[in-house]
């Protein structure tokens, strides 16, 4: 049995690779490359360079490598980049999507995984957010995940796939430096590359109605995440499902509480610059993970300091520098 794994060599699609490989799984991974890099997949993994858009090139592999089951992670995930481009991210994630489906239908792969996101919820008032909360997307980048998997639970119905979403919260940190995110939108990467510069990290809002006015998230490290990937594998491959799971931590921490985090690990000044709220930001949002624990048999292990130091290893192997001489900020007085 052959794993397809499209987006294999980006940051999370390179971590799943190595789950999926180390507990003994075949897979051959696909990947355009545009934000990749192909070094992540080792030598012995055969890697297809190329877009699920491709309806010829998915074929060819599905038949060359005698694919059974997909997991898909390739697609665009920047929420300010969806909203300056919402074609490209509707051509990219809901068409390739799409073609990759009807591949699969066509070629008889019964096995599905989808990479999705918390950002299907949109702003939700609840302290833990389940898998039967509304989704309000607020972004091109939420709307084309939420489209995605109303299109695998239609072809569940049709075609009899075997299916599973995973709707991930904050992913963070690195398993190995040679996997660490080089670039990234959240929180992480962003103070780093902050404090490389010299500068102040920004925080937006410290006037939430949470216990120390910042925002609160669910941050997941991605050693885990990847473990989730294997559960639902197992899961799809071993019964007939149509399913959607929250992978997160169910523990919230606030931006300030991760700043305190990083000048503990780090030996920086994270004491941030407050600038006002961004719209659309919700004061909390931390994953109900009941399902994935009954369903997957799955917990997340790696807590926020794992999180901070993995994510700093990969930093310091990017050539991140070593830290200035200047005060520490500690929980308590980072605000």
């Amino acid at each position: 049995m052959t794993w397809l794994l499209t987006g294999g060599a980006g940051y999370i699609g390179s971590h799943v690779l190595r789950a999926m490989v180390e507990a003994d799984f075949s897979v051959v991974v696909m990947d355009d490359l545009s934000t990749a890099d192909p070094r992540r997949v080792p030598a012995h993994v055969p890697m297809v360079a190329g877009s699920v858009l491709d309806a010829s090139l998915l074929r060819a592999t599905i038949r060359d490598y005698n694919v059974t089951g997909v997991v898909h992670l390739a697609g665009k995930k920047s929420v300010p980049e969806s909203l300056e481009m919402p074609l490209h991210y509707y051509r990219e994630n809901v068409t390739g999507a799409m073609t990759l489906i009807e591949v699969m239908a066509d070629e008889t792969v019964p096995s599905l995984v989808f990479s999705s996101s918390a950002a299907v919820y949109g702003t939700s008032s609840a302290d833990l957010v389940t898998e039967t909360a509304p989704t309000r997307p607020e972004s091109p980048y939420g709307r084309s995940k939420l489209m995605v998997e109303w299109m695998i639970h239609d072809a569940a119905a049709a075609y009899g796939l075997s299916c599973m979403s995973l709707r991930y919260f904050n992913v963070v940190g690195c398993a190995d430096p040679v996997l660490a995110e080089a670039r990234g939108s959240n929180l992480f990467p962003l103070v780093f590359a902050a404090l490389q510069r010299g500068e102040r990290p920004v925080v937006f809002g410290d006037d939430y109605p949470t216990r120390d006015g910042s925002c609160v998230r669910d941050y997941i490290h991605v050693a885990d995440l990847a473990e989730a990937h294997v559960a639902a594998v197992r899961r799809v491959s071993s019964a007939t499902v149509d399913e959607t799971v929250n992978v997160g931590c169910g523990v919230g921490h606030t931006v300030f509480e991760v700043l305190a985090a990083v000048a503990k690990v780090t030996g920086y000044d994270t004491t941030p610059t407050i600038l006002p709220r961004r719209p659309g930001d919700p004061a909390s949002m931390v994953a109900a993970t009941d399902l994935a624990e009954s369903v997957l048999g799955w917990t997340a292990r790696l807590d926020l300091d794992d999180m901070v130091e993995s994510a700093w290893r990969g930093a310091r192997a990017g050539n991140f520098g070593d830290p200035p001489t200047l005060p520490v900020a500690v929980e308590g007085t980072v605000r």
